[in-house]
């Protein structure tokens, strides 16, 4: 089946109990059952079933089985946000006194959940370049996963993954990827080699704006080395799917970070048109971003266009396509707000991926709170201004955006 079918009719479509098209939303706290030794089956994980739905929910089951499929993953689990997935995945690998390696152009609130690891003990090494040369200087005997965005947002470099994964494999180090601006409908970062793919499913999965959400898929083929990855020594006897079974047994249980069942929900319904979605996204955005590079003293940064130094991995990781993200240089601050101020359909807001244009400054909101070199080092400056690209007619959108820019030069003068 190719992408869109796999979405409506894939094999993790099943049977509902009453013939529903949907999954039903289990909105409940906990499952009966008919006698104690069934539930002490189910809790000793010997028999299937849900007890809780802190460890397990039957709507959740149907939404992370549908985005294992799209990802070719062993097995997923959802989480109550994009942030508790990426943490929940990183300390299902680390223990204090471990070390990541990053690279520096990531999202705001990652560089911020990184530092905040460092209180529990666990260092990140920040990697200006994520190359294969800079990655292997920087590991160690300590290391114990390789991070990166596979389009980092906002400063759209993209991971050579094949390259890097094979670097990391020869030291026993498995790669972590955050798929969120790529989705699985431009790019599967487990086919071209990573071991875990994590999405902030708030964004283009959801595509409503409508719930928080985040999932994590294992992809299955990862050799643990337990000496190393002492913090798995406990599921040895599972192999390579020791990180898939602590991840649902260990971290994911224990800490509470649960996707809720509604939520699970509105991402299923986001998953029926993500594909049709996507399409039409990277569309206006290859549009938006050609017409704006067009007015002088506009600095745009998009990777369809053929100046951009990652244009290549266009056709080599990403299926051709661009991504929704583009930003651009207003050449200040004051002017990035007059140009933001004045736009008529982009919606100023802290998200992406919805259907609507979404745009924002940087360095004012999801930067806040990092240092200068943090922010440079993630494609964001003072007068950086992020859009997320929508589903309206492009000519709209290239209008609005032409003539805020337009009338934000005229109030200089």
């Amino acid at each position: 089946m190719e992408f869109n079918t796999k979405l409506l009719h894939g094999k993790a479509i099943v049977s509902n109990p009453s013939r529903e098209i949907l999954p039903p939303v289990s909105q409940v706290t906990a499952f009966r059952y008919e006698s104690m030794e069934e539930l002490e089956k189910v809790f000793l994980h010997k028999s299937m079933g849900f007890a809780y739905s802190r460890i397990g929910n039957p709507t959740l089951s149907a939404f992370e089985q549908r985005v294992n499929e799209l990802e070719g993953g062993v097995g997923a689990v959802s989480c109550s946000s994009g942030m508790s997935a990426i943490a929940t995945a990183l300390l299902g690998v680390c223990s204090a006194g471990d070390e990541i390696i990053a690279g520096s152009g990531l999202y705001g609130g990652t560089i911020s959940l990184f530092h905040d690891l460092e209180k529990f003990g666990i260092h990140t090494v920040f990697v200006r370049e994520m190359t294969p040369e800079n990655i292997r200087e920087a590991i160690t005997d300590r290391t114990r996963v390789i991070f990166g965005e596979l389009i980092s947002n906002p400063t759209l470099k993209v991971l050579d993954v094949p390259t890097v994964a094979e670097l990391a494999h020869e030291a026993k180090i498995p790669l972590f990827i955050d798929s969120t601006t790529a989705t699985p409908y431009i790019a599967r970062p487990l086919a071209l080699g990573a071991d875990v793919v994590i999405h902030s499913t708030s964004k283009y999965i959801n595509g409503g704006g409508n719930s928080i959400g985040g999932i994590i898929v294992d992809g299955g083929k990862m050799a643990w080395d337990f000496g190393k990855h002492t913090a798995l020594a406990d599921f040895k006897k599972y192999g390579k799917r020791a990180f898939l079974l602590r991840l649902r047994t260990d971290l994911w249980e224990n800490m509470g970070g649960c996707m809720a069942p509604a939520n699970a929900f509105l991402n299923c319904i986001g998953l029926d048109t993500l594909g049709i979605r996507m399409e039409r996204i990277c569309s206006n955005a290859d549009k938006l971003a050609k017409a704006l590079a067009e007015i002088p003293g506009i600095e745009v940064n998009y990777l369809s266009l053929e100046n951009h130094p990652y244009h290549g991995f266009v056709e080599k990781e990403l299926g051709g396509y661009g991504g929704g993200i583009l930003t651009f240089r207003a050449g200040s601050k004051e002017k990035a707000f007059a140009i933001i101020d004045k736009l008529n359909y982009a919606l100023i807001a802290s998200n992406i991926g919805d259907i609507r244009t979404l745009v924002i400054h940087p360095a004012s909101t999801l930067y806040i709170h990092t240092s200068v070199e943090e922010r440079e080092a993630a494609g964001v400056y003072d007068d950086t201004i992020r859009v997320s690209v929508g589903i309206e007619d492009p000519e709209d959108l290239i209008d609005d955006f032409v003539s805020a820019i337009r009338e934000a030069a005229q109030d200089e003068e």
